[in-house]
């Protein structure tokens, strides 16, 4: 009956710590993510004051943060507008994985992690924050900027990736052999293409089956059929976050709006429980030695966001402006680096990367706001600077010069 009690008020007052800091973010205007970040790190291993009955409850709900964050993901998309950013877009695709994934392998090997951590730390420093990027589009406006559509199309192709990267992950982080992993690999690629078929050809029957005028029915055949086929995914070993991304595609129209408004309040509870639970994990003491790796890794890869996005908004014929706007809209990392870092902290892969994934999308996670609002007019201002810099030397004239004509009285002279 202690334990009981002792349960309940650590839960609220974390439930109630989490409404709070929400609040606080919401007034400066930025996302809640990286004071999640900071509560977990407080209350957890090495913390101020660690959790000790709730814990296991918190894990739980952690996971189910993950499935609804994943499942809310799906939701967003329709299998056909997966297909055409596929063929539309893939090479920006590309110039994506090739700029922003290899700086997090290169410091993992550098740092002597291997290459499992190499291929983890990839995935943290590859994938974009859906979640902050939509939030700033929104509050800066931008939602109808012509390159609005370059970034949602690099963001659907990262998350489309995440179908095939986490079951390489997951098999690579279980040790299992190549034969195993190419197994894990084959059942996810096949059940991804398998989903996308249904969906498109069967999309209306299988929405309309799932559909229902009553909430709370649609909301417990959505939320019991999510988490049915994340539990088999995950005993498949092709991971429940790729399993939930999947019904979320499969369901399209307005089961997929009414399913969005119901489960999006569970959604964000479950995912701030997410982040205070992998702040729990993550020893304070332990990210200052990981501070410097993790503030130049920030450095590079904010940069190179910055650079893909120019490059694909440049492909797509948007003006210079436009391009830098595209590029510093990219910078933010934080739900599914977190995800990412995550699963190996839970496989115990390398005990320094999860200091080293919270410190660098605690960075990011600021600055990425920063880089959407700022990116283009620091660039319009240097490269306006550049260009009419010199000229500027040449046509003002010393002040002395100025005075002279009116020392003499010459000044009103025609």
């Amino acid at each position: 009956m202690h334990s009981s009690a002792v349960f309940l008020i650590e839960f609220g007052a974390i439930i109630l710590g989490l409404g709070l800091l929400g609040r606080i973010a919401g007034r400066l205007r930025f996302s809640p993510i990286p004071l999640y970040l900071l509560a977990g790190l407080a209350f957890g291993t090495g913390g101020l004051l660690p959790l000790g009955a709730s814990e296991e409850f918190v894990a739980i709900g952690a996971e189910i943060g993950v499935i609804l964050l994943l499942l809310m993901l799906g939701l967003e998309y329709t299998a056909t507008d997966l297909v055409t950013n596929l063929k539309t877009q893939y090479p920006a695709g590309l110039v994506d994985a090739a700029l922003n994934a290899l700086p997090g392998a290169a410091m993992a090997l550098l740092l002597g992690w291997g290459p499992v951590a190499a291929v983890v730390l990839a995935g943290v420093t590859w994938i974009s924050s859906s979640g902050v990027i939509a939030k700033v589009l929104g509050d800066l406006g931008r939602l109808g900027n012509r390159e609005t559509p370059v970034v949602l199309s690099i963001l659907v192709l990262e998350d489309l990736s995440m179908a095939v990267y986490l079951p390489i992950l997951t098999a690579l982080l279980a040790g299992t052999g190549l034969a195993a992993g190419s197994v894990t690999l084959a059942v996810a690629l096949g059940a991804a293409g398998l989903v996308l078929f249904l969906a498109l050809r069967y999309g209306r029957i299988i929405s309309r089956f799932v559909s229902s005028d009553d909430p709370e029915k649609l909301l417990l055949v959505v939320l019991g059929l999510t988490l049915l086929v994340a539990g088999i995914a995950q005993q498949l070993q092709v991971s429940a976050a790729v399993g939930a991304f999947l019904v979320g595609i499969a369901l399209s129209g307005e089961v997929a709006e009414g399913a969005h408004n119901l489960l999006s309040p569970l959604r964000d509870l479950f995912a701030a429980v997410f982040f205070v639970f992998f702040g729990l994990h993550t020893d304070p003491a332990s990210i200052p030695p990981v501070l410097l790796p993790a503030l130049a890794l920030a450095v590079v890869t904010a940069a190179t966001k910055i650079a893909t996005g120019y490059w694909a908004a440049r492909r797509a014929g948007i003006s210079a402006k436009g391009r830098w706007r595209a590029g510093g809209t990219l910078v933010a990392r934080g739900e599914f680096s977190i995800v990412i870092a995550g699963l190996a902290v839970t496989a115990g892969i390398e005990p320094s990367l999860g200091p080293l994934a919270t410190a660098y999308v605690l960075i990011l996670v600021v600055l990425g706001p920063l880089t959407a609002r700022y990116t283009e007019p620091i660039a319009t201002r240097l490269t306006t600077r550049s260009r009419s810099g010199p000229m500027e030397l040449v046509v003002v004239p010393p002040q002395e010069e100025m005075l002279d004509p009116v020392e003499d009285g010459t000044a009103g002279r025609a």
